[in-house]
């Protein structure tokens, strides 16, 4: 991994974009989007995850986010653990997935390339964490974050997305709570 993508410090406030194996639009069901915004909700409530600014699209999510216990990496990592084991079960549980033999198979053929990994892999490995240092680069990520669905064509305007995070900073109330920049 390249040396600018790495948590270099450890109470710094990062951006981070992680993505499903082979970008695969996984997050198109409710039930999986809503998984993971509660994934982050209890990140936030109990392992000490500051969230800023957050959006899940169909095949990644991008965050703003600090980890008050100064390990941002380790607290990723295990929310990424977490939420790979569930999206597997989630999956391999749908009665109604159509494509579920092809992400299992997907999910599994990653994993036995993956020496890290014991059986399937969800999540490419990479977080590409970037320090923001200024507020004019954390008003960049933000636009970014919260207009991806915009520019992807999913929504005209930011607040509309429902896994997002641009409603909490117009004045509403998004699905899981956030700490505001």
């Amino acid at each position: 991994m390249s040396r600018k993508y790495k948590f270099y410090n450890l109470e710094g406030l990062y951006f981070v974009s992680f993505a499903t194996i082979n970008w695969i639009d996984v997050f198109v069901r409710d039930q999986y989007f809503w998984e993971i915004s509660q994934s982050l909700d209890f990140c936030r409530k109990e392992r000490g995850m500051e969230i800023y600014c957050w959006c899940i699209m169909p095949s990644h999510i991008h965050l703003i986010f600090r980890s008050k216990s100064g390990e941002p990496g380790k607290m990723l990592g295990n929310m990424k653990k977490h939420t790979s084991k569930q999206m597997q079960d989630l999956i391999t549980n749908n009665p109604t997935e159509s494509r579920k033999e092809w992400i299992l198979w997907m999910m599994e053929r990653a994993g036995k390339r993956n020496s890290n990994v014991d059986k399937m892999q969800f999540w490419q490995q990479n977080n590409k964490p970037i320090e923001l240092w200024s507020p004019e680069v954390i008003g960049q990520k933000v636009d970014y974050i919260h207009n991806n669905p915009v520019e992807a064509g999913f929504v005209v305007e930011p607040w509309h997305w429902k896994y997002s995070s641009p409603i909490d900073y117009s004045g509403g109330k998004g699905l899981i709570e956030i700490d505001l920049i």
